[in-house]
């Protein structure tokens, strides 16, 4: 079950909001085979895939196309593409091709948009990219840089008979769609950790109905993405367990990532650098001067959705996420056990090929950001902030 898409509010000179039917099956299944027989470069079925590093400046390129188009969610965690779609940054990045923006609700229909070749870059969460680029064979996608880390908070229903995670053993818990990322995660936790035979406890409920539903005693707890969870514990009185994050060796672990088509980053390296970049010095603003863009943010969020969130909750939800550029390829390779683990996956996994770092560090090398733990801020993007329009 998912929500409708939210259109976005206006639009701008180089950029157009665009709806776009869903894929059928059968679309979809021809989008998946075309991927197969073409190949990495697109150029027919005896095509050899192209050399590590292609992507970089010795890429084959063709020429620019009409359009760029551009998926994400209206969400804290895909903060970069909010914020460099309200700002015209982005539209300026792909320029002369027009920027064309698409907003969903779930991971699992951005895929398909994107194997229909609806989309060309989008941010995503991670369950949904692995279990794409496992569907495909590895010819579907490619990671080619992090958005958001952490982010995700456990709470219970007051009067529920929770008070600890081990307490959730047996319970009605809310995640936002099955096989999501925090599903993935509520599941393995619950099996693999706590020893429950099976996760049958675990319910997919969107996120904005979880409220209601604690409210009714009808869920006992929630494994909730940001601002979700602090927006739980506002209108429905619940308790934080614990952040997820604290659950991961090194207290973090991928939340957003953005991905492309392997066609489109041989075919377009410039359009994905110069995206890349806008990205970059959205994450270094963020994490350095938050008092100046949270605010930005939030107004971007509000124009999208036409609901804004109590300051108080997108202040909680802002502080338990971190942004960054980094893909944390270690928590891919967890998720990505998991699923097979849970029987989302029907093979083991096998991830070479999934992330693509070569622009991102040819992006880091020139012109390092607090970021990254670099000296020099900027991120190759102005630092000045933003016009909002």
């Amino acid at each position: 079950m998912t929500a409708p898409r939210v259109p976005l509010a206006r639009t701008r000179p180089g950029h157009r909001e665009r709806r776009l039917a869903r894929p059928t099956g059968a679309a979809l299944m021809l989008a998946l085979a075309s991927a197969l027989l073409i190949g990495p470069m697109g150029c027919g079925s005896d095509s050899e895939p192209p050399p590590s590093g292609a992507t970089g400046s010795g890429a084959q390129r063709t020429a620019a196309p009409a359009e760029v188009r551009l998926g994400y969610f209206a969400n804290l965690t895909h903060a970069q593409a909010v914020l460099g779609v309200s700002s015209g940054e982005l539209a300026r990045a792909v320029a002369p091709s027009t920027l064309v923006t698409r907003l969903f609700n779930a991971g699992p229909s951005l895929i398909e948009a994107l194997f229909a070749g609806e989309v060309d870059i989008g941010y995503i969460g991670p369950g949904p990219a692995l279990n794409g680029f496992a569907k495909s064979r590895g010819q579907g996608l490619r990671i080619i840089a992090g958005a958001a880390a952490n982010g995700v908070a456990i709470v219970a229903r007051p009067g529920a008979g929770i008070a600890t995670l081990a307490d959730l053993k047996g319970k009605r818990i809310a995640t936002p769609q099955l096989g999501n990322t925090q599903d993935i995660s509520a599941r393995h936790y619950l099996v693999a950790e706590l020893g429950q035979p099976d996760a049958d406890n675990v319910i997919p409920v969107p996120n904005a109905e979880q409220a209601s539903m604690m409210a009714n005693g009808e869920i006992d707890a929630a494994w909730a993405p940001e601002p979700w969870g602090a927006l739980l514990v506002m209108k429905s009185g619940a308790v934080l367990l614990a952040e997820e994050k604290d659950l991961w060796p090194g207290k973090e672990f991928t939340l957003a990532v953005v991905i492309t088509t392997p066609q489109f980053l041989a075919a377009h390296p410039d359009l994905v650098r110069n995206v890349l970049r806008v990205h970059r010095g959205w994450t270094d603003r963020l994490n350095r001067d938050s008092a100046t863009y949270l605010p930005r943010l939030g107004d971007a969020l509000n124009a999208l959705t036409g609901k804004g969130l109590p300051p108080e909750v997108f202040a909680t939800a802002f502080a338990r996420t971190r942004f960054t550029d980094e893909p944390l390829e270690s928590t891919l390779a967890a998720m990505a056990a998991w699923s097979y683990d849970l029987g989302f996956a029907k093979e083991r996994p096998d991830l070479t090929g999934l992330v693509d770092t070569t622009i991102l560090r040819e992006l880091e090398q020139a012109a390092p950001t607090a970021a990254n733990h670099a000296a020099t801020p900027g991120g190759g993007v102005d630092a000045a902030p933003a016009t909002a329009g």
